[in-house]
């Protein structure tokens, strides 16, 4: 069945656990969108939040850097208790940079995830599929919320399923997704669904948990 990972970016931050206590028990993951106001242009929050997070919930933290230089900050999001750490591909230098960094989250116990954004060819990860845990395929231009879901990443989600063969990487999509757009993606192979708004802004949480998987 495909895991659900509410974005804490649509979340209440007056009332976060308030939030969190709302779907915690009926999400398999929790996604932490981290952004710099470099790479994408907007800030979001950063390690000491996430630290407060891993106290009030069990879920497996799924943390997204939208950030320029994803290896300088790594450790201190490990340290806050992250499970999982995505970066982005068009973040790092060059070949060499993203194979140490996934080689450093793996020795340090957390599992690696590479994103792309929407003008990302697929076949730039060709050299990583064997080595990561999971590739996010943005559906959305990264770094606000509340955008319209892109219909080109169903083409890369398939791609990516048609590439696993026997890799373990899970292909989660982020962006715009809803009970329409997530079935799409279900479709098309993803295996985690993010969504903000969908559900923080719904009335029955829990329902709107279920209506996507």
């Amino acid at each position: 069945m495909v895991k659900i990972a509410p974005s804490v970016l649509s979340a209440n931050f007056a009332n976060l656990q308030k939030d969190i206590d709302s779907i915690k028990d009926y999400v398999e993951y929790i996604h932490y969108d981290v952004m710099d106001g470099h790479f994408v242009p907007n800030i979001s929050f950063g390690y000491s939040i996430l630290n407060d997070l891993s106290q009030i919930c069990d879920n497996y933290l799924d943390v997204h850097l939208m950030i320029s230089d994803p290896l300088k900050y790594a450790q201190n999001f490990i340290d806050a208790g992250t499970n999982l750490i995505t970066f982005h591909y068009e973040a790092m230098q060059n070949v060499d940079d993203i194979q140490y960094l996934i080689t450093y989250l793996h020795e340090h116990h957390v599992d690696a995830g590479i994103s792309i954004k929407p003008d990302t060819p697929v076949d730039v990860l060709l050299p990583f599929l064997d080595e990561i845990d999971l590739v996010l395929v943005m559906s959305v231009e990264p770094g606000f919320g509340g955008q319209s879901f892109m219909p080109l990443a169903l083409d890369k989600i398939q791609q990516l399923k048609d590439l696993r063969h026997d890799r373990n990487y899970l292909i989660e999509v982020d962006g715009g997704i809803n009970e329409e757009t997530g079935k799409l993606c279900i479709d098309a192979g993803a295996d985690v669904l993010v969504a903000g708004s969908y559900i923080f802004k719904a009335d029955d949480r829990k329902q709107a948990i279920e209506a996507l998987r």
